[in-house]
């Protein structure tokens, strides 16, 4: 890298830092965690498109599709869940929560059941994400320490501070506009690379003639996932409808960009439009996988430069060996973008919920400015502890895309159980579900830690069933009272069939997407 490299580096932190610095100016607790409701569903979409498709799927991905062994465009078959995630959150989930007028989504689960249970919730969902925030920034902080020829730690360092700044100054409507912006570079920068790649290669036919054909493999009826194998369609499926709707819907860090909505029609476009152009994204990073790693295949001298043990090096490698400097510094600001998407989202979301979480327990009167002051230092402690997890992070699996999902499989089954329970039953308690979570969280423990045989994606539906099973047991045993909320008496008033054309949209969407990605390998070989 040369001082034109650095230069945009410098512009672009320098440019989150005066947007975080405009932002400024919120008044109560929904101006700062919620924009004021007053966000459309557009910069909402890029918003949370650039939190989920962020860094991780930047580099990690492409070296999952292109240099993994056992890797490939396989992956595709997790993306074909997104939109049946979708047409659930837009029917049941979301709604309910946005009408309720809650910030902290946990809030909900308060008032349908008990504080026990929304502080259980909401220790889970702090866990996780903390947990998976951290191993993001580390892997990145690794990458950027080859990129940019800088310590572990100060790579770190520089993601950290400046995203916790702008992220405190300018509240969720600095998180989103920020993320809009990242969102754009990062596709750009996945452009250029499948362009300069190509251009390496000597053109697209040389490309598919080189093209190793396993990598090109993208449903897999066979792989059940029982039997120590991966990457099978029902497993990659059923587990990732359960992911993608409860990190969409039951993940504070997603969910608060649905309730900043301006109306609850502009939240169902942002969610439709997610589920629509979710997937064209991810199969642009598959591409840069396939490009850059056929490439690496094929040129010794680059091969050799990327760990054995890291497939997640392919792409700065390419970028620093590959691109000119200019677009060197502008790639290495997508790096950058992404983690900060991700890094801001969770710094805002986890400082909403421990902060309504704290006023609740302490029973605290929420006066305008104290609040505030609070929500800022939740956030700045929680950027303190996602940085310290960082930089004791150990790898979990062999690229960092698998690592983040298989933490989040341990947590998001029971998570959705529990608000689909809240949002469905009448007669489940406060102490029936509180048992059953801690039912579904306990299997998936033993699954990740003595279970090896069974693929980590169906961590998602076992701990969904063995949430939701004990809780209707528990109930028959012993009915509570019924509950009868405004919540449930909405979805019984005709809501449901408002949405039967987005229904057919997915569906036929879901569809399709089958049919595209059993003929890809035929188009590209």
């Amino acid at each position: 890298m040369d001082i034109l490299d650095y230069s945009v580096i410098a512009i672009y932190l320098a440019t989150l830092l005066i947007l975080g610095f405009c932002l400024r100016g919120q008044h109560s607790k929904k101006d700062y965690f919620l924009a004021g409701r007053s966000l459309g569903w557009k910069p909402l979409l890029l918003s949370i498109m650039a939190t989920q498709l962020s860094a991780v799927s930047f580099i990690s991905a492409p070296a999952f599709v292109g240099f993994r062994e056992g890797g490939g465009l396989i992956w595709l078959s997790y993306e074909l869940a997104i939109p049946l995630a979708m047409l659930l959150l837009i029917t049941i989930v979301l709604p309910t929560l946005y009408r309720s007028g809650v910030v902290s989504i946990y809030d909900y689960l308060e008032r349908r059941f008990s504080t026990s249970t929304r502080i259980c919730i909401s220790i889970v969902f702090q866990f996780s994400r903390a947990f998976a925030t951290g191993i993001m920034v580390y892997a990145l902080s690794i990458i950027l320490q080859g990129t940019m020829q800088i310590s572990s730690t100060q790579a770190i360092l520089l993601i950290g501070v400046i995203t916790v700044l702008y992220s405190l100054q300018g509240g969720m409507k600095a998180v989103v506009y920020g993320d809009a912006v990242q969102m754009i570079v990062i596709v750009m920068g996945t452009v250029i690379c499948i362009g300069f790649g190509l251009h390496a290669l000597g053109g697209w036919e040389t490309f598919t003639q080189l093209l190793p054909s396993e990598r090109v493999s993208t449903i897999n009826f066979s792989s059940l996932g029982f039997n120590g194998d991966g990457f099978g369609f029902f497993p990659m499926v059923l587990g990732g409808v359960i992911l993608y709707a409860s990190y969409y819907g039951c993940d504070q860090s997603e969910a608060q960009r649905a309730l900043s909505a301006q109306s609850e029609s502009d939240l169902k476009k942002m969610m439709l439009a997610n589920g629509v152009f979710r997937f064209p994204i991810t199969l642009l990073y598959c591409l840069a996988g396939l490009v850059v790693g056929t490439l690496a295949f094929n040129e010794l001298q680059f091969s050799t430069q990327i760990p054995k043990d890291n497939p997640d090096w392919l792409m700065p490698i390419f970028i620093l060996n590959y691109l000119p400097h200019g677009l060197i510094g502008l790639l290495v600001v997508a790096i950058l973008a992404a983690a900060m998407s991700s890094l801001s989202s969770a710094i805002n979301s986890l400082a909403a919920v421990s902060t309504e979480d704290y006023f609740k327990l302490m029973r605290k009167g929420k006066k305008p400015d104290n609040y505030l002051n609070s929500a800022k230092f939740a956030g700045l402690i929680w950027g303190v502890i996602i940085l310290l997890l960082s930089l004791n992070a150990d790898d979990i699996a062999p690229t960092v895309i698998e690592a983040v999902n298989k933490v989040g499989s341990v947590f998001f089954g029971p998570v959705l159980a529990v608000f689909l329970l809240g949002i469905l039953t009448k007669k489940v308690s406060a102490t029936q579900v509180n048992i059953a979570l801690v039912c579904g969280v306990s299997t998936n423990m033993i699954f990740a830690f003595f279970i090896d045989q069974v693929f980590w994606f169906w961590w998602n539906v076992t701990g969904f069933v063995s949430t939701v099973a004990p809780a209707i047991a528990l109930s028959l045993l012993k009915p509570a009272d019924t509950v009868e909320t405004s919540d449930i008496a909405s979805l019984k008033q005709g809501n449901l069939l408002v949405d039967k054309q987005v229904a057919a949209v997915l569906i036929s969407y879901f569809c399709l997407l089958i049919v595209f990605c059993y003929l890809l390998p035929t188009w590209l070989t």
